[in-house]
Order: C-alpha cells, then sequence, then structure tokens
C-alpha cells in the first residue's frame, strides 16, 4: 500500500501513520492542515488502495442534517414513503471542512462516529461496516467557521496533520506536474485496490487481538491521568481517551508487524490521540503552551515500564 501512495503523494509520513492506525483501529480522524497540502487527497487514495467506498461532503453554513443522514421521501403517485440515504452511508466518508458548517449539523455525525448507526424519523438505520470519518479543517482561515464542540472532538481517535513537503519533495512534485502527471486523475496514474472491505475488516479483528502487559495498561493509564492532574490543563483526557490510546497502541503494534505492543507503541501514537482532546488553561495559551508541548512533556515524565 505504501507504494500505491508514494504513485501519488510525497511526504507527509506522520500523516499516512495516523490514517492507518485510525483505520486499523475503527476510528475516525480529525485531519488540520493549510490549503493545498493534499488533505482530501490522501483519503481519496486511502479509499482507492483499499477497496472501500468513498464519499465526500462538503460542509457549508446551509448544509443540513438530513443533507448527511438522509431523509425520507413521500411518493405521492402511491402514497408511501421511501428512505433516501444520505452520503454517510459509505465505508469512507470525507467530512471537508467540517468546521464551516453550524454545531447542530455537526452533530448529526455523533451517532455515526459513535454508533455506526443514524437514525431517520426515529428509526435506527446501520452502516456499512466498516466506517470512518475523516474530517478536515483549515486551522487558519476562522472566519465563518465554528469550533468543534469538546463532545465531537472526543469521538475523533487521532488528529494528524499536513505540513508542506521539503524542497526536495516539492520540486518532485513540480517535475511530476511537468511530466503530464495529474493527481486528479487516479486510473491514469495505475493506482488500483490492493486490499478489499473484507481485509480491512479482518486487520481491524487482528489488531483487537494485540497483546498489552498489564505494566503497559497501567503506563497508558498514567499517561491519561497525568492529563487531568497538570498544572496547564483546563480539561484533560477522558476515559474514552484512554480507551482509544489502547487501541491506538494495538494498531501501531500490528503495523510493526507485532502480535504485542511496547511503551514506544504508545508513545508513538500518544500526541495524535491526546492533542486535540486537551484544553489548555488560558494563561498556558498566552505564554505559547498548546496540547503538543503539554503531552511532550508528560511523556518525558511518566516513566515507561521496562519491556
Amino acid at each position: 500500500m505504501q507504494a500505491g501512495l508514494e504513485r501519488v503523494v510525497v511526504g507527509n509520513e506522520q500523516l499516512v501513520f495516523a490514517l492507518l492506525v485510525a483505520l486499523l483501529a475503527e476510528g475516525h480522524i480529525l485531519v488540520e492542515g493549510v490549503p493545498g497540502t493534499a488533505k482530501t487527497l490522501f483519503v481519496r487514495m486511502l479509499a482507492r488502495l483499499l477497496g472501500l467506498e468513498f464519499r465526500r461532503i462538503a460542509f457549508t453554513p446551509d448544509l443540513m442534517p438530513s443533507d448527511i443522514v438522509g431523509t425520507n421521501v413521500f411518493d405521492p403517485r402511491d402514497a408511501t414513503f421511501s428512505l433516501r440515504r444520505g452520503p454517510v452511508f459509505t465505508n469512507l466518508l470525507l467530512a471537508d471542512e467540517i468546521n464551516r458548517t453550524p454545531p447542530k449539523t455537526q452533530s448529526a455525525l455523533l451517532e455515526a462516529m459513535e454508533e455506526r448507526q443514524v437514525t431517520i424519523d426515529g428509526e435506527p438505520q446501520a452502516l456499512p461496516a466498516p466506517f470512518m470519518v475523516c474530517a478536515t479543517q483549515n486551522p487558519v482561515e476562522y472566519e465563518g467557521t465554528y469550533p468543534l464542540p469538546e463532545a465531537q472532538l472526543d469521538r475523533f481517535l487521532v488528529r494528524g496533520r499536513t505540513a508542506y513537503p521539503s524542497a526536495l519533495q516539492e520540486r518532485e512534485l513540480i517535475a511530476r506536474a511537468v511530466g503530464g502527471f495529474d493527481a486528479r486523475d487516479l486510473d491514469a496514474a495505475g493506482v488500483t485496490a490492493v486490499a478489499s472491505a473484507a481485509d480491512v475488516r479482518a486487520a481491524q479483528a487482528d489488531v483487537r487481538a494485540v497483546f498489552l502487559a498489564e505494566s503497559l495498561q497501567a503506563y497508558v493509564y498514567a499517561i491519561v491521568a497525568a492529563t487531568r492532574a497538570a498544572v496547564d490543563v483546563a480539561l484533560g483526557a477522558s476515559p474514552r481517551a484512554g480507551l482509544a490510546l489502547v487501541r491506538a497502541t494495538q494498531a501501531a503494534a500490528a503495523i510493526d508487524g507485532r502480535p504485542f505492543a511496547t511503551p514506544d507503541d504508545v508513545k508513538s501514537v500518544a500526541p495524535l490521540v491526546l492533542e486535540h482532546r486537551l484544553i489548555a488553561r488560558p494563561e498556558a495559551e498566552l505564554d505559547g503552551i498548546d496540547g503538543h508541548a503539554i503531552v511532550a512533556r508528560i511523556l518525558a515524565a511518566v516513566p515507561a515500564p521496562r519491556e
């Protein structure tokens, strides 16, 4: 799959890792980055390589909840209602610029993300498996945006970031474009599926079987508890965050080809899992202290168990 990604995208290895962790851990990912750093392309590529159904929703101020989940439509010809499913009924849902729509519409995703189902006119409707939400938001365009509520942020297993490529990588992108490459045409790029939805479900089952020793479980708890006791934190990580850290740790071990997790697995995913869940105190924010700095300090302070 790595070779397939490299056919189209260059760099951002950390985002690739975050996407795989979210997918294998049966979670969702929030992707932040400035425009033009291939946020949408990464998700399209992942869906194509894994043979998953892909849908995209452009979140706008006038988007309604029914535009996401669907609605029952009345047919006057025979006086019956029929279900018109919304784009949420897919395997990989790209919620593009999710913070551009009001909280009421943002919350329409909460049930889907947590329960893998939606409720339409009082009737629950199961979503396909696997199901994953990849939401993007632009951190520099604040006008016309709505902050994601803490309850929704907590539903994202990890947060990934795109970054500008290095000079060498950007020169490679330019050379590809001059050579006629078009990232919008994945067929011409020779990108084909290397797996299927059944393969993804089997891999997710394998991840759940990855072994975490009791000492490592205690390490996970100590890290989560430390976020609540940190002097610069107004709101620490929830118990859901601890469970997310466990599942992400299992995924990291599986990506490395091991049936057991290590402290290094915890350290590799802790920033992805915890940073977006922490709310720093106002005085800490004024000093430039954010979730990244807080998690780094906690990982340095909490002793890791010996393997």
